[in-house]
């Protein structure tokens, strides 16, 4: 196996080796959320009871990034891959010990500390698959954008997928047997993984020191905080306001059943859509993107384009009323979401760019770590915006989350 630092003898086949145990996580990690989600809400919890619910799994992110890098230099990108996956196995059989007649002084605590088991699983498989990108990727021609890319598209296509399936299970099985199924794939997937991945990523290095994960990079720092207000954005109303708005809007008048297959088409949707533009946007963007400078100009402009949209549906909100919403509603977050992973690709492959090979997964860790806190803000957020001002002023808190994202950005040039 090639010392950390090296190139891979086997790139492209450690590359899909890791692409494949990260769309395994992915998948159940959309499932869940959708589960615990339409679960929770359909039991009578408050929006801000459901963002309490998720709480602790950004709470965890934040944590795990910050210590995750460090760990994988110490002891290896496959073991915080595989440590990642074997903790999501945990998490899930845990959530099958939840019992609807607990009290909600013990299920939401409970259910917390599950998600935030789940969260530390999910930033250890994200940090170590990302990281493998900058070792693995080939050298000139765009090659890590591409790569960088396809990676971050086909995991969040892969994770809209899993919308769709944990709305569908939790529709058909219910909540219990459906962590447990997906408990027992990904503990197949898992053992599959461990026994044919081949040699290539880092081993670790017993010279990683953990002050070291606090990047001295000005870029590094700047572009950090621009996702941080970047992913806030975007949970600020994906994450309680927008399906719960959906949820209670569609049961009116097709039933709860109906409703959780829609909500959950419409999350898998705008998922799926999101990657796949992602995955695009070096196509899309072309070969100027590939330098570093460039794409930090294209990042500026396009997170303003962003900051116009949840403004504009903010203000349309105001007319809950009007049979005209929904649709204008739904068709103004896709248009969101296909600025937003313009942004994402550009932020995703600037961050694999500005950092040095010694020190990818600090420097990535720190990055995801700031994408955590964005996350955890935004979680936040959404179930206090739409509980106080309902629809509108949860966007209208997004928008302002995308301006604070675009001043951050500005200063990645300075």
């Amino acid at each position: 196996m090639a010392e950390h630092g090296t190139r891979a003898d086997t790139p492209l086949a450690a590359y899909i080796a890791v692409t494949a145990a990260y769309w395994a996580f992915m998948l159940t990690d959309g499932a869940l959320r959708m589960l615990v989600l339409l679960h929770f809400h359909q039991l009578g919890f408050s929006p801000i009871t459901l963002a309490w619910l998720f709480l602790l799994y950004e709470i965890a992110g934040m944590v795990t990034n910050l210590s995750a890098g460090w760990i994988a230099a110490r002891f290896g990108l496959t073991t915080t891959l595989y440590l990642g996956l074997g903790l999501q196995v945990v998490a899930l059989l845990a959530l099958s010990r939840l019992e609807p007649g607990w009290a909600i002084a013990l299920s939401v605590p409970f259910v917390m500390v599950v998600q935030g088991l789940s969260g530390v699983a999910k930033d250890l498989a994200k940090m170590s698959s990302k990281s493998a990108v900058k070792l693995l990727a080939p050298q000139g021609d765009g090659g890590l954008f591409k790569w960088v890319a396809v990676l971050t598209g086909s995991k969040n296509a892969i994770k809209g997928v899993g919308f769709f399936v944990g709305a569908g299970l939790l529709a058909l099985i219910g909540f219990k047997s459906a962590v447990i199924v997906m408990a027992a794939v990904l503990a197949v997937i898992l053992v599959a993984i461990v026994r044919f991945m081949p040699s290539g990523l880092p081993k670790g290095s017993k010279e990683a020191k953990f002050s070291q994960v606090f990047s001295k990079d000005a870029k590094i720092n700047r572009l950090s905080l621009a996702r941080m207000f970047l992913f806030g954005a975007r949970d600020t109303w994906f994450v309680v306001g927008i399906p719960i708005f959906f949820h209670a809007r569609v049961e009116e008048h097709l039933g709860t059943d109906n409703a959780f297959f829609i909500v959950g088409g419409f999350m898998a949707l705008w998922i799926i859509a999101y990657g796949a533009v992602q995955a695009g946007a070096p196509k899309l963007l072309g070969p100027a993107a590939h330098d570093g400078a460039e794409a930090t100009r294209l990042a500026i402009r396009w997170v303003g384009l962003l900051a116009l949209i949840p403004f504009a549906l903010g203000a349309m909100a105001f007319w809950p009323e009007a049979p005209w919403l929904l649709p204008v509603i739904v068709a103004g977050l896709l248009l969101f979401g296909f600025v937003f992973a313009v942004n994402s690709a550009l932020h995703s492959y600037l961050i694999l760019a500005f950092t040095k090979s010694e020190r990818v997964t600090m420097d990535v860790g720190f990055y995801y770590m700031s994408n955590a806190t964005g996350r955890l803000i935004g979680t936040l957020l959404s179930g206090v915006s739409y509980q106080v001002g309902g629809l509108a002023l949860c966007l209208l808190t997004a928008g302002a989350m995308v301006v604070a994202s675009w001043i951050a950005a500005r200063r990645i040039a300075a």
